[in-house]
This record gives C-alpha cells, sequence and structure tokens, in this order.
C-alpha cells in the first residue's frame, strides 16, 4: 500500500513484441525509475540493456509458434518449382536449352547467317496450310524427335554425374557385349538418342501421348531423386520411363516380358527391380494433369522451333475443315449449355416441370 512502481517512457522507445520467458528487458532510450516510501532513487540503464532486444521465435513453451500457413509455404514453393507437377513451372529442358539456343544466334548475327525461320516458304494465296499434330493428336515422328532432343540437352548440359546404381549401365549392361569405358565418357549424340527411342516406340507400337508422358516422368524422376541424367544411365533412365508411361498411358500396356523381346539380352527380373525402383523414387506419383502434359506439349513445340526441327505442313483439306468446324460448333454448344445452367431465374417466372396426370384406378 505504501510503496508505488512507476514506469516512464521515451515515446521513441518501440512497444513491447509479445510475452518472453525470463527476465524482462528495458528498451533502448528508456529510463526506469522506482519510487519507494519517501526515497526516490534514479537507476540508469546498464550497457547490457542498451542493445536490441532479439525474439526468439522457437517452439518452446512460451514462445511464438509459427503459423501452421507459415510451415507450409516452403512445400508450396517446391511444388511450384517442379514443372512435372505444375503447370506454371518452367520445364527444366526448355531452360536447359535456352544456353544452346542464345550461342546459336549469337554465332549466326557474327557470321551473317539469317535465321532458320526467315528462310521458310509463306503461301501467297488463300491455302491454309497446317501440320498435322494437335495437343490431342501429337504427330510421333515429329514428338519423338523433339523429346530425344530435350533428353540431349538433359545430358549434355548436365550440373554433375549424380547417378543411382540400379541405373547405372556399367552395373546393369542392357548388352551382352563387353562396352568399352570411352562409351560413357562421352555424351551421346541425338540422332543416337533418336535410333534407341524410335526403336522401342516401333516395336511396342506406342503412341506420341506416351512420349511426352516419358518426358515428365524422366523430369519427375530427376526432381524427386536429386540425380542427373548421363552416359552412364541415360538409356536405363529412358527405358524405366518409357515401360512405366506405356502402362499408366494405354489401355493395353506392353508387359515387361515384352521388351526383352526388343532388347535380347535383358531379363525380367531387372526390368522388374528397375520399374519397382523408379515408382520408389517417383514416391508412385504417376499422375500427369491435363495442364502438365499441355506445357510439355507447347514447350516441345517452342524446343523444335528453335532449333529448326521441320514439321510437315499439309492444304487444308475440305474433309479436315468440316472436321475442325464440327468440333468448334460442338465447343460453343457446351459453351452455352454451360451459361444457360449458371443463369438466375426469378420465382416470377418459374415453370415447373409438367407431368401428366395419372388415374388411379
Amino acid at each position: 500500500m505504501g510503496n508505488t512502481l512507476t514506469c516512464c517512457v521515451k515515446p521513441s522507445a518501440s512497444p513491447k513484441l509479445g510475452r518472453r520467458s525470463g527476465p524482462a528487458e528495458p528498451d533502448y532510450e528508456s529510463e526506469v525509475y522506482e519510487a519507494a516510501a519517501g526515497d526516490a532513487v534514479a537507476v540508469a540503464p546498464s550497457p547490457a540493456a542498451l542493445e536490441p532486444a532479439e525474439l526468439d521465435f522457437g517452439t518452446g513453451e512460451g514462445h511464438h509458434l509459427q503459423h501452421i500457413s507459415d510451415r507450409e509455404m516452403p512445400d508450396e514453393l517446391a511444388l511450384e518449382s517442379n514443372p512435372s507437377d505444375h503447370p506454371r513451372a518452367s520445364t527444366i529442358f526448355l531452360n536447359k536449352s535456352q544456353t544452346d539456343v542464345r550461342e546459336k544466334r549469337k554465332n549466326n548475327y557474327v557470321n551473317h547467317v539469317s535465321p532458320g525461320h526467315l528462310t521458310k516458304k509463306y503461301s501467297s494465296c488463300s491455302t491454309i496450310f497446317l501440320d498435322d499434330s494437335t495437343v490431342s493428336q501429337p504427330n510421333l515422328r515429329t514428338t519423338v524427335q523433339c523429346v530425344t532432343l530435350a533428353i540431349y540437352y538433359h545430358i549434355k548440359n548436365r550440373d554433375a554425374n549424380r547417378s543411382l546404381d540400379i541405373f547405372d549401365e556399367r552395373s546393369h549392361p542392357l548388352t551382352r557385349e563387353t562396352v568399352p569405358e570411352e562409351y560413357f565418357k562421352h555424351d551421346p549424340e541425338h540422332k543416337f538418342i533418336y535410333r534407341f527411342v524410335r526403336t522401342l516406340f516401333s516395336a511396342a507400337q506406342l503412341t506420341a501421348e506416351c512420349a511426352i508422358v516419358t518426358l515428365v516422368y524422366l523430369e519427375r524422376l530427376l526432381t524427386y531423386a536429386e540425380i542427373d541424367i548421363c552416359p552412364t544411365n541415360w538409356k536405363r533412365i529412358v527405358l524405366g520411363a518409357v515401360l512405366l508411361a506405356s502402362k499408366v498411358w494405354d489401355d493395353q500396356a506392353v508387359w515387361n516380358v515384352d521388351y526383352c523381346q526388343i532388347l535380347k539380352d535383358i531379363t525380367v527380373e531387372d526390368m522388374n527391380e528397375m520399374e519397382r525402383h523408379f515408382l520408389e523414387l517417383l514416391q508412385f506419383n504417376i499422375n500427369v494433369p491435363a495442364s502438365v502434359y499441355a506445357k510439355y506439349y507447347f514447350d516441345l513445340r517452342s524446343l523444335a522451333d528453335d532449333n529448326d526441327l521441320p514439321f510437315v505442313y499439309a492444304p487444308l483439306s475440305r474433309e479436315r475443315a468440316q472436321n475442325l468446324e464440327a468440333i468448334s460448333r460442338l465447343c460453343e454448344d457446351k459453351d452455352l449449355c454451360r451459361a444457360a445452367l449458371r443463369r438466375s431465374l426469378s420465382a416470377d417466372n418459374f415453370i415447373g416441370i409438367q407431368r401428366s396426370k395419372a388415374i388411379l384406378s
């Protein structure tokens, strides 16, 4: 009753933030006065008290707890940075190809070579030329060329040589013939990769959509497992991605024993083990959203345009024009039906469903 405690703080001092365990530290530029019965003693702040207080945001008792949305933010950012899962993330193969594309354009500028797209022939009449490739039905030959070119840039512009034993061709060879060590020291050419993938797709009768899904699984494996595709493992990684994509995409999937007929020296046990490891490294995430598939398709088109890969163009025929018109009309009808369903109706103008009266005898 007789003692009073007065605390005077300057207006410029910053306020306290939250509660903290332990002794409280005064703010800098503040003075604390304690008045006892009849005696007033001014206490000057110590040098340690002049230092700014540091707040501990730990998870201990009495500390500020992190919100659950803050803890989930790194996972969301990691998801958006993975192109095989998020449609807004840029594909890895397109980023790796930009270095060579810029170098090629620079050399063409220095050597006064006109770029390839300026030498294309353009029609001066009303004839419309279309290439035989759409996002729903890509051209098989062109798609396989683009996918193998993407794999080529993955190998050429890799960051390191990180690999796993299950994909190492030296530990699990695909042929009984002895492969020289020099083979694994040089990056394979694009035509060599294309020949290997074309053999698999021709023998197994796979579709162009399967090639795009193969590339999605390949980049997902490199991201999840944190490995690189290099001369020692590219064949087995591509084989595992093709094997998995054919089973997920095609209704009548190719069995593992069928690939043993294509690659004569590989065993079914080896194929089963590689498929099991591939799925485990993907964390059994074999889902490919339509938005991700479309992104990979158009990025492959951009890659083909940057590297002057030819597309087969043909004049628009009457039959194909009618098919395109029918498809467009069908889409317009669907949009009109959806708009009609969204429209709100007034209760005054509501007309119920008319039912015929039944007479029960």
